[in-house]
């Protein structure tokens, strides 16, 4: 009830905000026919027809000082509102029935988001931005701080606090408590990037890039001291790239798209046990293709676990 209601204020809200500025909507029509596994399994369901919409609108006031947003999603198990956002000038305010960014959970029996509602404060001018999130079912809360003056340097300061216990309702947090620092430095063809964190293996996040034309090879280590290099091309409407990591799984992780005209083709192959973060299951190798024909896109992909799924989309 809590969500119906919020969306329903927000949507009257909409209609007597753009009464005297403009309107638009957008959206998507999709239907998918296959199936795809979830978590650590492939699927065992068989193929199925699903469908789902989006629905986007944007206002702003007449004055154009003030912009607000919100999308609809529809699906077979019903409705669901996404973010809406009010923004003027350097100021914006973000709602959503799902949770936002830092606070965002992931249900570990079906995947999707919980149903704790956050709300989120940017402020960004100068170069500074500063957010603050905080969920409406409990204390917990995020805050940020960055500056980029617009030099080679940027600095990075971010705060996570949960204090809602997680294990009794099945939820997979994205952190508990956590501060974290990073920075950025950006000379020639090298970008350079740190960062800390205060947990309990505690260490630095250090990447260098450097890129050389169509050409970028990054190398990076992480604070549990697993390196990987990677290399990415980019030629007209190819796109290839290959990474290595250097770990107990030593994962390999090569892709290559090609895109003419209307069509574009793509394959993957990740040999390491991060593969679940790509496909969303144990599929090591995915291929898929795609035509697109003024607002109609027409999909398909497998794996070499015997899955497929085509889809249909109509945008408007």
């Amino acid at each position: 009830m809590k969500k119906v209601l919020l969306t329903t204020t927000a949507v009257v809200f909409t209609a007597g905000f753009v009464s005297a500025g403009d309107m638009s909507m957008s959206g998507a029509i999709k239907l998918t026919y296959g199936g795809f596994g979830t978590g650590s399994a492939p699927d065992t369901g068989g193929e199925s027809f699903t469908s789902e919409a989006d629905l986007d609108i944007a206002a702003t006031s007449a004055g154009g000082n003030i912009t607000m947003t919100g999308t609809l999603e529809l699906d077979e198990t019903g409705g669901a509102a996404g973010p809406v956002t009010i923004s003027t000038g350097a100021l914006t305010f973000t709602y959503d029935a799902n949770d936002l960014g830092a606070l965002a959970r992931t249900n570990a029996a079906d995947g999707e988001d919980d149903n704790y509602g956050d709300y989120s404060v940017a402020f960004s001018a100068g170069g500074i931005a500063v957010s603050y999130t905080k969920d409406q079912e409990s204390s917990d809360n995020a805050m940020s701080v960055s500056y980029a003056p617009g030099g080679a340097l940027s600095l990075s300061l971010s705060t996570v606090d949960e204090t809602r216990a997680n294990a009794s309702a099945g939820l997979v947090s994205a952190a508990a408590a956590k501060t974290t620092v990073g920075a950025t430095y950006v000379t020639g063809p090298y970008t350079i990037a740190l960062s800390g964190d205060d947990q309990t293996v505690q260490g630095w996040d250090a990447s260098v890039a450097m890129a050389s034309g169509d050409t970028t090879v990054t190398v990076s280590s992480d604070e549990t001291e697993t390196m990987k290099v990677g290399i990415a091309y980019t030629s007209g409407g190819m796109t290839a790239s290959a990474s290595q990591e250097f770990n107990n799984d030593d994962e390999t992780e090569i892709s290559i798209s090609y895109t003419d005209g209307a069509l574009t083709f793509g394959a993957s192959h990740d040999s390491g046990q991060g593969k679940t973060v790509h496909y969303g299951d144990e599929a090591q190798m995915v291929v898929s293709a795609s035509y697109v024909d003024g607002d109609v896109t027409v999909a398909a992909k497998g794996t070499d676990q015997d899955e497929m799924e085509v889809s249909v989309t109509f945008a408007f």
